[in-house]
């Protein structure tokens, strides 16, 4: 028999699911294996606990002295909740993240023990850096590095069979300061885009130091689950996490029926406890569906802080492996595992804040937004100037040919601002002394914008009427509002 049948005649024997007996849904578990607010409060002296969420929250600089206090609160939470080590969770330049764990056992004598964890432990490891890729910058034989506790992360339990382990989430660098991992950069980016957005805010007259400023990211999961038999029967997905070779698939997406389709019992099954565990995480999972290619669906999460958003997203990939073989299935996250079909990515939906303003909101008036108007340019500035690193920064071999043909390919790099904010960009840019006097309305019926025509707009400073709502043409049905763009 063949393994392809073998797999088949495994599937076709598995008993069918019956659904879940009725009871009251609840959040209840939502945060519970994460050191956050709540447990810091709990489990750290009033003092400690400000002064460690006033890091959390506001950047502020760690007081080392505190970092003793921290680490005994931390260890009794942790222990509560069944774990018996610890490790510095972080994510070195290989796709994953790493973890060395350590028991917080210490000897007290003969036959006798201890559980300690001790500030230093806490703020900082030394891991072999040896063998973790460096992008160059090191010698092989230079093996010494240090993970550095980031505390604008919460640490959190990761569980398994047989325990549980408290994961610190961590910096990596080398023994020379050379960021190996792809934490620090990114809240080196996150320091450096909170120093311009307040030189800007500074200028329009809002210089408040104390006024929040945040990046949000939220970071859409694609992935497909095939039957761990099929997986096992192709020595190629095995060892590549895609195919190499055969016959293309009976069915591809001539008719799109499976996008948005009803979620088969067995795959419902696994998305359920795949939230349930991403609940306990604190990761706010919230969508689920059907995605464009067959056998393809989507995790999407709300959108949280930057820093925050990316060690959930790797949570994430890792528990969609996990609850993926408990349920007899395997995950493929691979860019592009099958030909003919979509491939799989991240939409990355993302913001910035400040003072609890999104400066990429145009609000009802996007014309007399003068703050969100001068984000906007930057924006388009910045991808104009560095288009060649952005798309440095996703090409790949499995990246490049990853659509199927729905949406814009990765190699291409665009913006795209949709008819009212177009217009808008057009009316300012038709300005001959580059001061607009007033700002641009434009409506179907008026000159269309500079480009389209090669005309230069005339202003019209009459009030802005607001985008009128969508009408289906069926009276039952309410107005729709319309977004201000379209979303590719």
């Amino acid at each position: 028999m063949s393994p392809r049948t073998s797999a088949l005649l495994s599937v076709a024997a598995r008993p069918a699911l019956q659904p879940m007996p009725p009871a009251p849904a609840n959040f209840d578990d939502y945060g519970a294996d994460v050191f956050g607010t709540a447990a810091i409060r709990r489990f750290l002296p009033a003092p400690i606990a400000e002064a460690l969420l006033a890091t959390i929250t506001a950047r502020k600089p760690l007081d080392p002295a505190i970092a003793e206090d921290v680490a005994h609160g931390m260890l009794t939470w942790a222990m509560e909740r069944g774990a018996t080590h610890f490790t510095h969770w972080f994510q070195p330049l290989n796709g994953g993240t790493a973890e060395k764990h350590t028991a917080f056992l210490e000897p007290a004598g003969p036959a006798e023990a201890i559980a300690r964890f001790s500030g230093k432990n806490l703020i900082v490891g030394e891991p072999d850096a040896s063998s973790f890729p460096s992008g160059g910058l090191r010698t092989t034989f230079a093996a010494r590095g240090y993970t550095a506790w980031d505390p604008t992360s919460p640490a959190f339990v990761k569980r398994h069979p047989a325990g549980a382990t408290l994961c610190i989430p961590t910096a990596f660098c080398s023994y020379t300061g050379e960021a190996l991992d792809k934490k620090a950069p990114l809240l080196r980016s996150v320091q450096a885009l909170e120093k311009s957005v307040r030189r800007l805010m500074a200028a329009f007259g809002q210089s408040a130091p104390s006024a929040p400023f945040s990046v949000t990211l939220g970071a859409e999961q694609e992935y497909f689950i095939i039957d761990r038999g099929y997986h096992l029967a192709r020595p190629d997905l095995v060892q590549t996490g895609r195919t190499l070779f055969g016959a293309p698939p009976a069915k591809l997406q001539q008719l799109e029926d499976h996008y948005f389709g009803a979620i088969k019992p067995r795959i419902a099954k696994f998305m359920a406890e795949v939230e349930r565990d991403l609940w306990r995480l604190g990761i706010p999972a919230t969508t689920r569906h059907n995605e464009a290619a067959p056998a393809q669906f989507e995790l999407a999460p709300v959108f949280e802080d930057l820093n925050l958003a990316v060690d959930h997203n790797m949570l994430i990939m890792e528990v969609l492996r996990q609850c993926a073989r408990r349920n007899g299935l395997h995950c493929l996250l691979h860019e592009k595992p099958f030909a003919g079909v979509n491939g799989s990515g991240k939409h990355n939906n993302w913001s910035v804040a400040f003072a609890g303003r999104n400066l990429l909101d145009p609000g009802s008036d996007p014309r007399q937004n003068a703050i969100f108007l001068t984000v906007l340019a930057a924006v388009v500035s910045a991808v104009d100037r560095h288009a060649d690193l952005l798309r440095a920064s996703v090409a790949s071999l499995g990246n490049d040919s990853r659509l199927g043909g729905n949406e814009a390919p990765p190699a291409i790099m665009s913006v795209f601002l949709g008819d009212e904010l177009m217009a808008v960009v057009d009316g300012l840019a038709a300005v001959d002394n580059g001061v607009a006097s007033c700002l641009f309305a434009v409506s179907s019926s008026q000159t269309p914008p500079l480009g389209s025509s090669g005309k230069q707009q005339t202003a019209n400073c009459e009030p802005k009427t607001s985008t009128p709502a969508l009408r289906v043409g069926v009276d039952a049905l309410p107005p729709l509002p319309r977004d201000t763009t379209d979303r590719n």
